[in-house]
């Protein structure tokens, strides 16, 4: 007896269970996306979500704990998409000198992160503040991303476009700059465009990598 029919999971409308629940999971975050960023995350209840995505909230239950869950898996998969996003853009321009990779690095973030609004307003508004353990996960990416930056940093150094020196507060600045410049614009304080918001972090990046000089 195959394990499908010792479990009695069969094919429904052509889909097996595996591939009912993941398509169940999306649309659960898919939801979670739209009402954390209209309504709020506070506002937000799992009936609500599950009404949205048009799931039974014992369904939602099986794939997740709660709705701090459903924020954690969100702000992690917004966080590692935009990784990934930079790093296949800076594969294709490892032959570029370094402080135009920079200028790439910035570009494929900035154009990615704020392609859907709801995205930035998740990432730096919605899930600010919410837990300890979500704060941790944000840390965990603030220095990821600071990693990152400062490796990009020291191959500009190395190149001899920028001092040779440590680079890690630099860039933990600098993505702590990022954040706040995208957290104001979605949280509706600052009255500026996204390409405004990006030229500034580009002049931020540069001066701090690039034009700052030697000590």
């Amino acid at each position: 007896m195959t394990e499908r029919a010792a479990t009695g999971a069969r094919p429904y409308r052509g889909k097996d269970i595996d591939q009912r629940r993941a398509e169940r999971r999306a649309r659960l975050l898919d939801a979670a996306l739209e009402l954390f960023t209209s309504t709020g995350y506070q506002h937000a209840g799992i009936a609500r979500i599950c009404t949205l995505a048009g799931v039974s909230t014992r369904n939602f239950y099986e794939e997740f704990s709660g709705k701090e869950a459903v924020l954690c898996e969100l702000h992690e998969r917004i966080n590692a998409v935009a990784m990934e996003r930079v790093t296949a853009v800076l594969d294709e321009a490892r032959e570029l000198e370094p402080a135009g990779r920079i200028r790439i690095l910035l570009d494929a973030f900035l154009s990615g992160i704020t392609a859907d609004p709801r995205v930035p307003r998740l990432a730096y508004v919605e899930a600010v503040g919410v837990s300890p353990a979500l704060e941790r996960q944000h840390r965990r990416w603030v220095e990821q991303w600071a990693s990152y930056i400062a490796s990009e940093a020291e191959r500009v150094a190395a190149y001899g476009q920028a001092p040779s020196r440590d680079y890690r507060l630099t860039a933990l600045g600098l993505v702590g700059a990022i954040t706040e410049l995208l957290r104001a614009w979605q949280a509706g304080s600052s009255s500026c465009s996204v390409s405004e918001i990006a030229e500034e972090i580009r002049e931020l990046m540069l001066d701090a990598i690039i034009r700052r000089p030697a000590q």
